[in-house]
């Protein structure tokens, strides 16, 4: 099966071409780092996330710069994915607002155009990235709730007991 290419995996490799090699580690985190790595090997996302396919031998056996080098690619490449989703959702939310009070043709088409804008993308990258840094887990929830909203029908009127529909059918069915 050909492996496909994952834009953002290809963005953070080309990030990282040009790591820094002479990256401090402080050596008490070293162990904790370790183990993230061991846990991103064993889930099999190894590759997906930091570009590399190691096994757990090889991972006890990584010197301190490469863990750093390995835990820099895994954060950049969650860091990417996470801003990537909550631009996603961002936009689809957008439309959702926007066709409320105009109608969209193909909002499928408006939301891939406007990711694939290289202006919209980048400013929303650094906005998106920057609330990542700032609220970290905390966007969770924002994110959770975006989700939730862009699958909410806001354009449908709900027929409660005291709708005019009800009524009205109501009066017609007792005459």
């Amino acid at each position: 099966m050909a492996e496909q290419n994952d834009p953002i995996m290809d963005e953070v490799n080309a990030l990282l071409e040009a790591e820094p090699t002479n990256v401090p580690a402080s050596v008490s985190n070293i162990p904790h780092l370790r183990e993230q790595l061991a846990i991103i090997v064993s889930t099999g996302k190894c590759k997906e996330a930091i570009g590399a396919n190691l096994s757990q031998e090889q991972v006890k056996r990584l010197d301190e710069k490469d863990i750093m080098k390995y835990h820099t690619r895994y954060e950049t490449y969650i860091g990417a994915k996470t801003t990537d989703s909550l631009i996603d959702n961002f936009l689809a939310l957008t439309i959702k607002a926007v066709g409320l009070v105009v109608k969209i043709d193909n909002a499928d088409a408006l939301k891939n155009e406007l990711k694939g804008d290289f202006i919209i993308t980048k400013e929303m990258s650094q906005y998106f990235g920057s609330l990542a840094l700032r609220y970290g887990s905390a966007l969770a929830v924002l994110n959770a709730a975006a989700i939730t909203a862009k699958h909410v029908d806001f354009a449908t009127e709900q027929i409660t007991e005291q709708s005019p529909v009800i009524t009205e059918e109501l009066v017609n069915i007792t005459e």
